[in-house]
């Protein structure tokens, strides 16, 4: 059809996609011919597809690797400040095109491709997902990356080479069935693994006191193998590194305490230290306390801190000491982040480092360990926070542990002093929780250790100095910040929606992709008829692309006339996937009630992985795949409602379905989604949102004007006067016939007729311990969503908000929340400076 000419044609030579110069054209060929012969040893009559993705990919590499070694040069002559970004997850999905769009490589390579007789888009979709992380929080790291290097500073990123990530979902029978993502089985060819910085990691053991400090013995050592992966930033020839630690075991293991004819087992047995970085815990906003993944806490922070201090001694800084052996100016030139309490353990190794080896008095080492450290908190949501058990610790890290008690006499000496004879709040405050079994707080742990703790929206930081963290705030009102979150407008707009970023260029100029505040200026087009069609048409195109993208892979015939409504995001019961599905019942039972009725069409899509062991959220999937069963199989309903279950929600997912919605559901609990990052991704790509007055949704409504988001629900108050009072299900059920019919249905059977109790759980969970009171926003929900089809049917008047919006999504750039922790935080200033590129002479 005309849709696959026009997507299956050369695409068009975009501005922002850089220039195709004939000189570069032919070199990028020659490289890529090069490649394949020497690098994949491949002729072209036998090359596969897959061949051709890894020519391509090491011939862009190639451009990097200049300029990788230039910016680390520049950072050794210089020696600024360095920031040492840690998280256990960093979601990065694919790296081709993004390397493309950040070298402004896109249309030469494009053209090269293209005059090899070859598809770019086939070659791109080879690249596996480097899915690294569960959702927000790992994806966040990885935007965090994009704009560190965007903005100059010199900034690592520190995390964990896991050989399996986040499992591939597949949809078997309506249910989610998990699968292996083994990633590495082709090779990666954008890491570089570095064994000369190989470091040894220490693990249970036990500790001797002796007159000269405490010495931590006995240990069992696992070796951590750095894999380096390059992180361009957009357009000036900086690129920065995340590093990635892999679990070896040493030579020696298991075979010094070598037992009679034991060799071959003790070589088997090596496999019980590399498990270590085998595979990502696949929970999000859910804590699991498994010794593994303590091991994997311990492992990314053991291994990182000996490189922060290694470098932090061997820089030149100046002068011609070998080494800097004062410790006093470590906070002068390292910052670490936490990205949440998964690396918390960094304080007490920063503390065993600087007193055990360092030989540091203990209140210097506190003192720098201090202005070192900062946390950043995701999430109130109890179920989430860390306590790890004392008797665990006492295994695995007893020197630690001494030093968390150490850390904790002190810290609860300071409270009493403060606060005498209030041994509540003493409780309250402490590191240790008392209780059945004693844990470690690591929430307190790092907000004790840290300079600067952060929430990441406005209302966020609010809760957590109003309820969870206020003691710690009453103490030290100085230590907290807001950093709201942000999105790298590189691959969140210019990469996967080059229609619109050309549209806004056309107008703008292009300064907004570095600076996106600058979309401000669209604005003035709000009424421009020609501005309005364009970005009608750049919509109804992307919904083309995504209606193909879905019948080749789904074999539902979308009406892409139809409004399309996405809700993605991971399945969990604060999310309220379930309202969704309320609302989808309630439109179809509208709709069969009065079939001769002018409905707005809408293509209802939800996608997201369930943690495996989570079984509410895997019956939410069956729930919404057996509605779609019902629905897309109902002749009365026709083309007007269809629902997809968006199978494998992942990175490479998003930047294909974003840029095609209509609207986005925001739809959580007030106060209990900490910011939210889709939110943003759909904003700029030109969706409304439907969304509660929860996370950043607060602060886009306030960007974009009220009157241009989709508002509902109670707000944080409203909740908190709820649970009061007390919140009680079933007098919503029997008030609201609507909702009475849906849930009825959802009970006995109407979606799943040869189970008709399949869903007694969640209906019982519905009507008597719902925490998240999705009934209670139902009705307001339903009403809102009744305004949102009413507009759909007024094309311009809808396009007029949706340019508001993305006029408006300026301040949700990663850039600008960067910015803010450099200078707020890490006392970094970011640039917009170039580096001379490494054909310059320097």
């Amino acid at each position: 059809s005309a849709v696959i000419e026009l997507y299956h044609d050369r695409k068009k030579q975009i501005s922002v996609r850089g220039l195709a110069g004939v000189e570069n054209v032919a070199d990028l060929k020659k490289n890529f011919n090069r490649h394949l012969h020497f690098t994949l040893v491949k002729d072209r009559n036998v090359s596969t597809k897959r061949d051709y993705y890894f020519a391509l990919a090491h011939t862009v590499r190639d451009h990097l690797v200049g300029r990788w070694i230039r910016t680390q040069q520049s950072y050794y002559e210089k020696d600024p400040k360095r920031v040492y970004y840690i998280s256990l997850e960093f979601y990065m999905g694919r790296t081709l095109q993004n390397t493309m769009v950040n070298l402004a490589l896109e249309n030469a390579c494009d053209e090269a491709v293209y005059q090899l007789g070859l598809d770019m888009e086939e070659l791109q979709e080879m690249e596996e997902d480097a899915g690294l992380g569960n959702g927000g929080l790992g994806r966040l790291a990885a935007c965090f990356l994009d704009s560190m290097a965007s903005l100059g500073l010199a900034a690592y990123g520190y995390g964990i080479r896991y050989e399996f990530g986040i499992f591939n979902q597949k949809i078997s029978n309506g249910w989610q069935v998990e699968e292996a993502d083994d990633w590495l089985r082709y090779g990666n060819p954008w890491e570089k693994a570095r064994p000369e910085y190989m470091r040894p990691v220490h693990f249970y053991g036990r500790t001797e006191h002796h007159p000269d400090g405490v010495k931590w013995v006995d240990t069992q050592v696992v070796l951590a193998l750095p894999y380096d992966t390059p992180v361009p930033g957009y357009r000036n020839n900086i690129v920065n590194t995340m590093r990635l630690w892999s679990a070896k075991a040493p030579c020696e293991f298991n075979l010094k305490d070598f037992n009679v004819g034991g060799y071959i087992q003790a070589v088997l047995d090596r496999n019980l230290a590399e498990n270590i970085s085998r595979v990502l815990y696949p929970n999000d906003n859910f804590f699991e306390g498994k010794e593994l993944r303590l091991k994997q806490e311990y492992f990314v922070v053991a291994a990182t801190l000996q490189d922060i201090i290694r470098r932090f001694k061997a820089s030149k800084f100046g002068s011609r000491d070998i080494v800097r052996t004062d410790f006093s100016s470590l906070p002068d030139k390292v910052a670490i982040q936490l990205n949440d309490t998964h690396p918390a353990l960094a304080i007490p190794e920063l503390m065993r480092v600087l007193v055990d080896e360092e030989k540091l008095p203990w209140e210097k080492a506190w003192d720098i360990c201090n202005k070192t450290c900062a946390y950043t908190n995701h999430t109130v949501l109890p179920e989430a926070l860390e306590r790890w058990p004392i008797d665990l610790f006492q295994t695995l890290l007893p020197r630690h542990l001494e030093i968390i008690y150490e850390i904790n006499r002190r810290h609860m000496e300071r409270v009493s002093s403060l606060y005498p004879g209030d041994v509540d709040r003493m409780r309250r405050m402490s590191l240790i929780e008392e209780g059945g079994q004693k844990r470690v707080n690591m929430a307190h742990l790092c907000i004790v250790g840290s300079h600067a703790v952060n929430g990441v929206a406005r209302i966020h930081s609010d809760i957590l100095k109003a309820t969870v963290f206020k003691d710690f705030y009453e103490m030290d009102p100085h230590k907290f910040q807001n950093k709201t979150n942000g999105i790298t407008p590189r691959r969140w707009l210019v990469m996967c929606n080059p229609g619109l970023a050309e549209v806004i260029a056309e107008r703008i100029g292009e300064d907004f992709i570095r600076d996106l505040d600058q979309l401000k200026k669209l604005r003035n087009f709000v009424n421009d008829e020609a501005f309005i069609r364009d970005i009608a048409k750049v919509k109804q195109e992307n919904k083309l692309k995504f209606a193909v993208h879905l019948e080749e892979h789904y074999k539902v015939k979308i009406n892409p006339n139809s409004m399309f409504d996405v809700q993605v995001k991971r399945i969990h019961e604060y999310k309220r996937q379930l309202l969704n599905c309320l609302h989808i019942i309630t439109f179809y039972n509208r709709i069969k009630k009065q079939p001769n009725k002018q409905w707005t069409p809408r293509t209802i899509m939800i996608g997201g992985k369930a943690a495996p062991g989570y079984h509410t959220a895997k019956m939410i999937i069956r729930l919404i795949t057996a509605i779609g069963e019902v629905v897309n199989n109902d002749p009365v309903v026709g083309d007007r409602l269809k629902v997809i279950f968006l199978e494998n929600y992942r990175v490479t997912l998003a930047e294909k379905a974003i840029p095609a919605s209509d609207l986005s559901e925001q739809i959580s609990t007030a106060g209990t989604e900490a910011s939210g990052t889709g939110n943003m991704k759909f904003m700029l790509n030109g969706a409304l949102t439907i969304g509660t007055m929860d996370g950043a949704n607060v602060e886009m409504a306030e960007e974009a004007g009220d009157g241009n988001l989709f508002i509902f629900g109670m707000r944080v108050e409203d909740v908190d006067a709820m649970d009061a009072k007390g919140y009680n299900a079933s007098e919503y059920y029997n008030r609201i016939p609507e909702l009475k019919q849906a849930i009825d249905q959802i009970a006995g059977g109407f979606f799943s007729p040869k189970q008709p109790d399949l869903f007694k759980d969640i209906v019982n969970m519905l009507m008597h311990h719902d925490r998240f009171k999705v009934f209670a926003d139902y009705e307001d929900y339903i009403k809102c969503q009744e305004k949102v089809s009413a507009l759909y049917m007024k094309p311009k008047e809808w396009t007029k908000k949706v340019i508001h919006n993305i006029a408006g999504s300026g301040k949700f750039s990663s850039d600008r929340t960067i910015s803010q922790y450099a200078r707020e935080i890490w006392g970094v200033e970011p640039t917009l400076e170039k580096l001379a590129a490494p054909d310059d002479p320097k």
